[in-house]
């Protein structure tokens, strides 16, 4: 008897599970990255996942520009849309053209303000303009800054297929130069603890991470599975 009902219970859960609306999620990886920094991302059943890919920006084109374009890809309604890095300011801006169920934003920022100090001094100095894009050589173990993630930070860069000199020199002045002063109602904003690309200490109103870094959409994946649904379906 006690089996017979076991099995009932689990032939309704099953059910429920199966008889849910899908939710669709849209993930925009960080600068230069691919789509492989989300392989580790596994939710219920009931998602279904999209990546949208980097494209290359026309000549002159502006954030907003790009983003209405970026937000062409997002064919479903009511969709989830969440960013990393430079993906987050980027979800922002194409949060403008949709209609979103929710906009995470991860290891990023909501505003100018939360721009690290050396960032705003490049900015106002346009010494970004000079610097040849080669120079932006992260030590990727360091942006991990977690126990055992070395051998993650070592592979990093394979990660890192985007590496078009007008795409890279593009997006690191819309960095620079993103001029958002108040964060965009509702969005939920994730942030690492240990972020050395945007400090903490910058950053307002989100939910940290103990020991995350900058990359711990990889990293920290276990943490991600568990509290996006969660998140999302609040």
């Amino acid at each position: 008897m006690i089996v017979v009902i076991e099995i009932f219970y689990f032939a309704v859960l099953v059910k429920a599970t199966m008889t849910k609306d899908p939710i669709h999620i849209y993930f925009v990886p960080g600068m230069s990255a691919n789509e492989t920094i989300f392989e580790g991302i596994k939710l219920p059943a009931n998602y279904v996942v999209h990546v949208i890919s980097w494209k290359i920006p026309k000549k002159n084109e502006t954030l907003p520009q790009y983003a209405k374009r970026m937000a062409k890809e997002v064919t479903e309604p009511n969709a989830v849309l969440l960013g990393v890095s430079f993906g987050g300011i980027v979800v922002q801006e194409m949060s403008r053209f949709l209609t979103l169920r929710k906009l995470l934003v991860v290891s990023s920022v909501k505003t100018k303000h939360e721009l690290p100090k050396c960032f705003k001094m490049l900015q106002k100095s346009k010494l970004y303009k000079i610097l040849p894009t080669s120079l932006l050589d992260f030590d990727w173990q360091k942006l991990f800054m977690t126990k055992g993630s070395k051998k993650i930070a070592t592979i990093y860069r394979k990660y890192l297929t985007i590496t078009d000199k007008h795409y890279m020199d593009w997006s690191i002045e819309q960095v620079l130069c993103w001029d958002q002063e108040v964060p965009i109602k509702g969005s939920i904003h994730i942030h690492g603890e240990k972020d050395i690309v945007f400090p903490i200490k910058n950053v307002k109103d989100c939910i940290t991470i103990p020991e995350g870094s900058h990359v711990m959409i990889m990293s920290r994946v276990r943490w991600f599975n568990e509290n996006l649904p969660k998140l999302i379906e609040a």
